[in-house]
């Protein structure tokens, strides 16, 4: 019990730490696990099957977590690049990267196709924390945050295909399984995820602290819901909570917060226990092997699955560059590497020993080096734009209304604004200011400050439009509305 209260306080420091030097957390955590291994403080555990269900588990949490920060308007554009990119460029990264596995390090076919698989998706956790952290334009991160949300669901089933015992299924029906598992998933998980929704919003429950629970149960539900039904759990699990992340449910804050607290414990969970899976001593062999397949994956078979699966979109070259290099592995392919070690594939073993050493050495070049490469190629946004309002709505049912509640952030151009020059729809109003402590019934004429904490009370045929004009003026001020904020009230 003390040592798992002294991993968990050192990954939490981690995080700190992969903060301010740009490294993914999952590096620190993956050094964790090996450090109390059996190479380490001496904890014997090699369990593969249990591995591979707890990382299910986590990664559920963790596709969760990013479905519900992923914002619908940001990634609308970007979804038939990222769609091309899960589908036509996994295929051509796959065969890549077998054939250099194959020719190069001299694997059998079935291993080498195993690796390409494995190797060929992208990390969610490992993304969803690095790029949220580089100001790159929208269009970029769009399609990287929807590809690694994505691509999970293909691989996976081609990596259950491939480990299976006995001979290998025909291509053509390896492609019809997974179109139909696909589909599958995203029709249940856009299913669960509206009418989670509408039940949300239209049922109050007894206490605010239930949401969150709530929400993440839909998502739970969306995956095994997917799964009974022979789909892929994991994308109806991204996009049920993609649904839930863009319904302006009641007390979201709140629900964002706890969600990206649990997609923390699942990460710091799943790769201590990867960590403490990975034996030190018996990678040496494995290394070559390994850095030799990674430099085909990230030189060759993630730029030509990039500038190939999206030539129809005729993005800039710049664009691209970056899409290719941002192809970040983690937990994912690890994880993936534990189900030929269950099903007993022959030559598993070095096939997990390759994914490990491959997913740390170019974690280690790629994350780094991103937003250098991002200023390089002049794609690093430098604008730093005010800072959203984060807008908690509690329901008010016998009212037929909301209570909408924020606080002005550093940076709000709300800052210095009067009440009536929010011009909110009628039947929302400014109830009540806190500032340092005190609370006060706002004039018209009140000015509001950074730091204030504001309530507002809208009916709600209002609710939306009242959110959508507090947002516009804090990031346009009192002429949001004339310069194109996109609040619709301009000239009011």
């Amino acid at each position: 019990m003390l040592i798992c209260s002294l991993v968990l306080l050192v990954a939490v420091a981690a995080v700190r730490v992969s903060s301010r030097s740009g490294l993914p957390s999952l590096l620190i955590y993956l050094g964790i696990g090996v450090a109390i291994g059996q190479d380490g403080i001496g904890v014997v555990f090699d369990n593969a099957e249990l591995t591979q269900v707890i990382g299910y588990a986590a990664l559920v949490v963790i596709l969760a977590e990013g479905g519900l920060g992923t914002k619908w308007k940001q990634i609308e554009p970007a979804l038939p690049a990222a769609v091309a990119l899960s589908l036509v460029g996994v295929a051509i990264s796959v065969g890549v990267t077998a054939a250099g596995a194959h020719y190069l390090v001299g694997l059998d076919w079935r291993q080498s196709l195993l690796i390409g698989a494995v190797v060929s998706s992208t990390d969610a956790a490992a993304v969803f924390s690095v790029l949220r952290r580089i100001p790159l334009p929208s269009r970029i991160s769009g399609v990287l945050e929807a590809e690694s949300g994505f691509n999970d669901a293909p691989v996976v089933i081609l990596v259950v295909a491939l480990s299976a015992v006995g001979p290998i299924e025909p291509w053509y029906a390896l492609i019809g399984k997974i179109v139909l598992e696909l589909a599958i998933g995203i029709a249940i998980g856009l299913a669960v995820g509206f009418v989670g929704a509408y039940a949300l919003r239209h049922v109050a429950l007894p206490a605010s602290g239930l949401y969150p629970i709530a929400v993440m149960a839909i998502a739970v539900t969306a995956y095994a819901a997917g799964a009974l039904a022979h789909g892929s759990g994991f994308l109806a699990v991204y996009l049920a909570s993609m649904v839930l992340g863009n319904a302006k449910l009641p007390h979201w804050p709140a629900t964002r917060g706890f969600a990206d607290g649990l997609g923390w414990i699942a990460q710091i969970g799943m790769f201590v226990l990867l960590g403490l899976l990975v034996t030190p001593h018996e990678l040496a062999a494995d290394f070559w092997p390994a850095v030799v397949i990674g430099l085909v994956l990230t030189m060759v078979a993630r730029p030509l699955s990039v500038f190939l699966s999206l030539l129809p979109f005729r993005l800039p070259w710049p664009e691209k560059t970056l899409m290719a290099w941002a192809g970040l592995r983690g937990a994912v392919p690890i994880i993936l590497a534990t189900i030929p070690m269950v099903t007993g594939i022959e030559g598993s073993d070095h096939i997990f020993n390759i994914v490990f050493v491959l997913v740390v050495v170019y974690t280690l070049v790629q994350g780094p080096t991103l937003p250098w490469l991002a200023r390089k190629l002049n794609l690093g946004t430098a604008d730093e734009t005010a800072a959203d309002l984060g807008i908690e709505s509690a329901p008010l049912e016998k009212l037929r209304g909301h209570l909408l509640s924020f606080a002005i952030p550093a940076g709000s151009r709300m800052h210095g604004v009067e009440v009536s020059e929010l011009r909110l729809p009628p039947g929302a109003s400014v109830t009540l200011v806190v500032r340092e402590g005190k609370s006060f019934v706002p004039l018209p004429s009140t000015v509001l400050r950074r730091g204030d904490e504001l309530l507002v009370v809208a009916t709600d045929q209002v609710r939306d439009a009242a959110e959508a004009r507090l947002r516009a003026v804090g990031r346009g001020g009192k002429l949001a509305g004339w310069l194109g904020t996109g609040d619709g009230r301009a000239g009011r």
